[in-house]
């Protein structure tokens, strides 16, 4: 079936693409498009500006970095440049400004040419769109009337790139081609090979059925609620289909490249931190096994989904008493009690983290048998297993940590894998340090 019959024919919508390789002129050369479009501006910027080489192309790379880091080399469905004129003006302005070696008149060609090459590229893919080049598979997720409005505009409007494949939805209905339950998305992603999923719905549900789904690197946008009211948000990270805006949601926090720029801040991090403390961790160590018994404590603990590890702290209990979900008082020494305050019984923890069995940052891990238990009572408690268990986390800088709320927990350590960046990371870590710090400085009080 033809791009051109699934436009005009609504009652084909539900047909399945069919299976082939990606084409020179296919949907799949979409991502590199507008990097290389700016790469190619900026350096005509360059060379018009008469910059030093050195200068010139330290500027570029710096242009080139805040405009991805601002997500404005995601492909938009809407290609309004107007709506993303103010940042690209300030990504290509800020730089020459904030750089002394950088002459002023470069920002300024830099921005005119990063506009000016984003409207030339928006105008070629809208006039491809309508020849059906580069066009996209897309799958909407719920067939009430709002998503009919999307697919009815998506095949009036080819200028989007959208051709629709079809609809998940509960309710089973002839009028519209329903694929299947929302349960399905990630099977029908993969079966047609979908690059936009479109959220018309907001059951709670679909907040595990879309994380599951993420792997499949579809494009995921959801309607947001009360969208005929305007929104904060700037338009430049929102998009649109025809008057209905849709909020992008973040990939920043999944795929391999955001594994590597993690482990680039835990391995280096880790390793000073250890060199730093290991006086202070042996000096612990000591004191510990001269109170009688051994040094070191090691528990099998869940640290990502399908990942367990033993992980050694200093002990703190006393000898004979158990470690349970909680420790009373009596079960601890003066030193143990100290050390459980300050988190100083964590630091043995350094050496997971190198080894890659840990991250600096992530979701406590919880030993099996009650990860296990609040997989089976909590929603989604199991999704915090996404990412590799971490020191220290999102929930215990917000003071969640022995004995507090499990549901708040999970809340906090699923929003950090949502948010993650870098920079969170870091902010993490300074709040965890002044924790640690008042903690000893207190006297260790927990």
């Amino acid at each position: 079936m033809s791009l051109a019959e699934l436009r005009s024919d609504p009652a084909a919508v539900g047909e399945a693409l069919p299976a082939r390789p990606a084409a020179p002129g296919s949907p799949r050369a979409l991502p590199v498009l507008l990097p290389a479009a700016d790469a190619v501006a900026l350096t005509a910027a360059v060379a018009a500006a008469g910059a030093a080489v050195w200068s010139g192309v330290l500027y570029a790379l710096v242009v080139l970095a805040v405009l991805a880091a601002e997500g404005q080399h995601r492909v938009r469905i809407c290609l309004r440049v107007g709506d993303q004129l103010p940042r690209l003006v300030l990504a290509a302005a800020a730089p020459a400004v904030l750089l002394p070696w950088a002459p002023l008149w470069l920002g300024c060609a830099g921005a005119g040419a990063v506009v000016a090459g984003r409207a030339v590229v928006c105008a070629g893919l809208r006039a491809a769109h309508r020849r059906g080049l580069l066009v996209e598979p897309a799958l909407i997720v719920g067939a009430g009337p709002l998503g009919r409005r999307i697919a009815r505009a998506l095949r009036e409007h080819p200028e989007f790139g959208l051709v629709p494949v079809g609809f998940l939805d509960d309710r089973p209905d002839r009028t519209v081609p329903v694929l299947g339950p929302p349960e399905r998305l990630a099977e029908v992603v993969a079966r047609h090979r979908v690059s936009r999923v479109l959220l018309c719905e907001s059951d709670a549900d679909l907040v595990g059925i879309v994380r599951a789904a993420r792997p499949l690197h579809a494009d995921v946008c959801a309607v947001p609620r009360l969208h005929e009211l305007g929104a904060a948000v700037p338009q430049a990270h929102l998009d649109e289909v025809w008057g209905v805006p849709l909020v992008p949601l973040r990939r920043l926090n999944s795929g391999r490249a955001a594994a590597v720029a993690k482990r680039a801040f835990d391995v280096p991090l880790a390793a000073v931190l250890l060199v730093l403390l290991s006086p202070l961790l042996l000096g612990l160590a000591l004191a510990v096994r001269l109170g009688g018994g051994a040094a070191f404590f090691r528990q099998l603990r869940v640290t990502g989904r399908g990942r367990r590890t033993e992980v050694v702290k200093l002990r703190t209990l006393a000898r004979g008493a158990e470690q349970g979900w909680s420790v009373a008082a009596r079960d601890t020494s003066a030193l143990g009690r100290w050390l459980r305050g300050t988190h100083f019984d964590e630091l043995p923890q350094l050496v997971h983290v190198l080894r890659g069995r840990m991250a600096l940052v992530g979701p406590r891990p919880e030993r099996p048998c009650y990860a296990e238990r609040f997989a089976r009572e909590l929603p989604r408690y199991a999704d915090r297993h996404r990412v590799r268990g971490g020191m220290t986390g999102w929930a215990q800088v917000h003071g969640l940590h022995g004995d507090t709320s499990i549901p708040d927990r999970a809340e906090f350590d699923n929003r950090y894998v949502e948010i993650w960046s870098p920079w969170l990371d870091v902010v993490v870590v300074a709040r965890t340090a002044a924790v640690v710090l008042a903690a000893a400085m207190g006297g260790g009080r927990r």
